[in-house]
């Protein structure tokens, strides 16, 4: 794994990075601007329904309250589903080029980060916008935001290794992406979830992201608190990627023949 930081490896990388960002938005007319639409659609249908429709009197500032679930969601959503496939995409490159076989998936997470960046950026502008104003606790955001990327890199390293082997894996995934978007709090309040279930809430690295957001943008309060969420997050993330790791490392030796 450590030769990935090969400076020619490096290169390698790079350049897988921005081959991905082109090839997702060639021949589309808004091109980037998707990853600032995407959110701001559903932003606005939830907060028709939850407003409007069905309002929920208890939660204030709902545009940005639905936005610090559906910025990390996306990128969780997008990363994983594009980095499942990855090493099938890119048979051809690990046929023909002695590299590091974890640099395709880890390049394919890394790749979504460029979007990811817009759309923090546009999170932000949100918080500004709505008066919450920047809090000395917005310091947490860069390990919050790392954390995260370091648990798709492990499901990502796991679930690519087994899409070579069982093409169903990439539909899994995407099930479980939609399972997901009701499981985590994106348009609702820890508060109702039942009080058995919230330490595995707690425990779920993407909620433990959008809580530790909330905390931070909305309430401007330390995103750990009484419930440790920093250290849950990074306890989860660690073990993601270690696992991730050793499945992918276990796996990547038969690719070759399945690809």
């Amino acid at each position: 794994m450590t030769s990935i930081w090969n400076g020619d490896y490096l290169f390698l990388l790079e350049n897988l990075i921005v081959k991905d960002f082109k090839i997702r938005y060639r021949n589309m007319s808004l091109g980037v601007f998707w990853s600032l639409l995407n959110p701001l659609v559903l932003m606005g249908v939830l907060t028709f329904v939850f407003v409007k429709v069905m309002p929920n009197r208890s939660i204030d500032n709902f545009p940005i309250f639905v936005l610090c679930g559906l910025v990390p969601f996306n990128f969780f959503t997008v990363a994983w589903n594009n980095g499942t496939i990855s090493v099938s995409n890119n048979s051809g490159l690990i046929k023909r080029i002695p590299v590091p076989r974890e640099i395709v998936p880890i390049a394919t997470v890394l790749s979504t980060t460029i979007h990811l960046g817009i759309q923090i950026a546009l999170l932000l502008l949100f918080v500004v916008l709505f008066g919450r104003g920047i809090n000395v606790y917005w310091l947490w955001l860069p390990l919050l935001w790392t954390l995260e990327i370091l648990f798709v890199c492990g499901l990502v390293l796991a679930t690519s290794a087994f899409d070579v082997y069982l093409r169903d894996m990439r539909y899994i995934v995407e099930s479980a992406c939609t399972v997901l978007f009701w499981l985590v709090p994106i348009f609702y309040t820890l508060d109702i979830v039942p009080r058995q279930y919230v330490p595995v809430y707690e425990f779920n690295p993407l909620a433990a992201m959008i809580l530790g957001l909330r905390r931070i943008l909305i309430d401007g309060v330390s995103p750990n608190g009484d419930a440790g969420l920093v250290y849950k997050l990074a306890f989860t993330s660690t073990v993601s990627f270690a696992m991730g790791l050793a499945i992918y490392s276990r796996m990547k030796n038969k690719f070759f023949d399945y690809l």
